[in-house]
């Protein structure tokens, strides 16, 4: 079937767009940590960042919420009007999986971030990633509008493909949301000792126990997400090749990633491995699945090389 091309056109269109209201929504947010505070608890029970700030820092806020919105409105577009040119679900190669997965990503931000409005002040370390993979994205993965190939026309491409994006959005933000505990328990343990000021960037992220809490919570939701991916995998491989293990590079590195994160989490509950521990364990599970997506997908040679996804 010959791709629509105006839908197809349009979608390039959507993207571009969304890469410009994500980049407004980091300059909002960096201003938000220029003109804010740290959020922080008020009242016994109440909800993270629900806390007095300056006006000004308030507005921006605001803003990069809306703005953040709008670009992920943008970017499912993207991928609506994909799937409607080429008539097909519009993750079929690695331009629309990994334009997936961002959103993914986005929109698990954005829901942390009305539930708990504190984290409104970690926006900029979210966004700016998103922002440059889409340039990524966009500059050396993008592929024209076309029909899927013969090996990915199955209903598991539904099933299998659509919860490792899931998966993988998730982590991301999980990720994130380690990293920053990192920096902010260092942060937080410098001005314990008197070596740092209470002033500045990192004294306006919110704690770094709701930061841990933050990472933990979204890959408690990522694992069993990631889990049924990699089970429905298998099966799909069962039917199309005949076995439903092969230890292919992406089998193989996305079994790897399980094993990490089923580590994190063990580790978020052992004694002697909470914090910071875990949090490295988390943070080395978001480098695996960054190394599963570039390097497993675009320089091995597997099973999963025709596509890129999956």
């Amino acid at each position: 079937m010959t791709p629509n091309q105006s839908l197809a056109e349009l979608s390039d269109q959507l993207f571009t767009i969304g890469v410009a209201l994500y980049s407004l929504a980091v300059i909002a947010f960096c201003a938000q940590l220029a003109f804010g505070r740290r959020p922080a608890l008020v009242g016994a029970g109440a909800p993270v960042g629900f806390v007095a700030e300056p006006e000004r820092g308030r507005r921006w806020g605001v803003a990069a919420m809306v703005l953040t919105a709008l670009g992920a409105v943008s970017q499912a577009g993207v991928l609506v009007t994909r799937g409607l040119a080429a008539d097909r679900l519009p993750w079929g190669n690695m331009y629309e999986f990994a334009t997936a997965t961002v959103l993914v990503a986005v929109v698990a931000y954005l829901v942390l971030a009305v539930r708990s409005p504190g984290l409104r002040h970690i926006g900029v370390f979210v966004l700016a990633p998103v922002v440059l993979s889409l340039v990524l994205i966009g500059l050396f993965l993008y592929a024209e509008a076309g029909p899927l190939v013969a090996a990915l026309r199955s209903y598991w491409l539904a099933i299998h493909v659509s919860t490792a994006i899931l998966g993988f959005g998730i982590f991301f933000v999980s990720g994130i949301a380690s990293v920053l505990y990192l920096v902010t328990t260092r942060h937080e343990d410098r001005v314990a000792a008197g070596e740092a000021s209470e002033s500045g960037i990192l004294a306006r992220l919110p704690a770094a126990a709701v930061l841990d809490r933050v990472a933990h919570r979204t890959a408690v939701f990522g694992f069993p997400v990631w889990t049924f991916a990699v089970i429905a995998g298998a099966i799909w491989a069962e039917s199309a090749w005949g076995r439903f293990w092969g230890w292919d590079p992406k089998e193989t590195w996305a079994f790897i990633a399980w094993v990490v994160y089923a580590a994190y989490l063990h580790a978020r509950t052992t004694a002697g491995w909470r914090g910071r521990p875990a949090a490295w364990v988390n943070v080395t599970g978001l480098v695996v699945m960054i190394f599963n997506l570039l390097f497993v997908n675009m320089v091995s040679t597997g099973l999963h090389s025709y596509a890129g996804v999956g």
